[in-house]
């Protein structure tokens, strides 16, 4: 069965007409570009995954939040990183008028004074910048696969009917209008629709996969930068007579 399909493939790819070549290389190379989006944005979303799931672990071992920015440490790649790092960094301008951490902070940090909630909502502004702004690293490229998605069949499908009008063209030139005159333009007329599903069809797999993943990694940044301003609020937002 695989050998009498193969050369079915081999023997339309043959008989395709150069428009039908050039449709199958464009096909090609969108399946190219698919795929390396699809192997790429794995890779990437399980490392931010992992590095996540690492930076959330120290965080909620110790709840002051400014613990890990005093130390210095990173977690490349984990988009809640980037959001504490974010908020951190805008909490200690508000606090310290600096975002220096040297071995005095933590004496400057116990000795200054709480923050106002207008200074509170610039900490929170920080943080849904970061939020916005790691949104839109894990959603790049995802426009390749859904162009992919539905673009190819349709691109298929154009060198599927230029193909069959060319095979009639031929035909009508030539006054046999027999099967084995029809059968070679038609077979080769049709690889390009069979081969615009096949690049569509594991993109549309993959593109769901991916969205559901992006989109879920996105509300864990949502809950995680309220999580955290909840955290800040608590321990260095003043209530009181200070105002807004």
């Amino acid at each position: 069965m695989s050998l009498l399909l193969g050369s079915g493939i081999v023997y339309a790819f043959l008989e395709s007409t150069l428009e039908g070549k050039i449709v199958l290389f464009t096909l090609f190379i969108g399946s190219i570009f698919s795929w390396s989006v699809m192997i790429t944005k794995i890779r990437v979303l399980n490392f931010a995954k992992s590095q996540s799931e690492r930076f959330m672990a120290l965080f909620r071992r110790d709840r002051e939040p400014l613990n890990i920015f005093e130390t210095g440490l990173e977690f490349e790649g984990s988009p809640l990183f980037e959001i504490y790092k974010a908020g951190c960094e805008e909490l200690c301008f508000q606090v310290l008028g600096s975002t220096e951490v040297d071995e005095t902070f933590k004496a400057r940090l116990k000795y200054a004074e709480r923050i106002t909630p207008a200074q509170m909502r610039s900490v929170q502004a920080a943080m849904e910048r970061a939020v916005g702004e790691s949104s839109l690293r894990l959603e790049s490229q995802m426009i390749i696969l859904s162009t992919a998605v539905s673009g190819a069949p349709f691109v298929g499908l154009l060198g599927t009917v230029w193909g069959v009008m060319d095979a009639f063209g031929g035909i009508a030139a030539s006054g046999s209008a027999s099967l084995a005159a029809m059968a070679p333009g038609v077979s080769g007329a049709l690889i390009t629709t069979v081969t615009g599903l096949l690049v569509a069809i594991p993109a549309m797999f993959g593109y769901n996969f991916l969205v559901t993943s992006v989109r879920g990694m996105i509300v864990s940044c949502d809950n995680f930068a309220a999580e955290l301003a909840s955290e800040i609020e608590h321990r260095y937002v003043s209530h009181g007579s200070r105002g807004s």
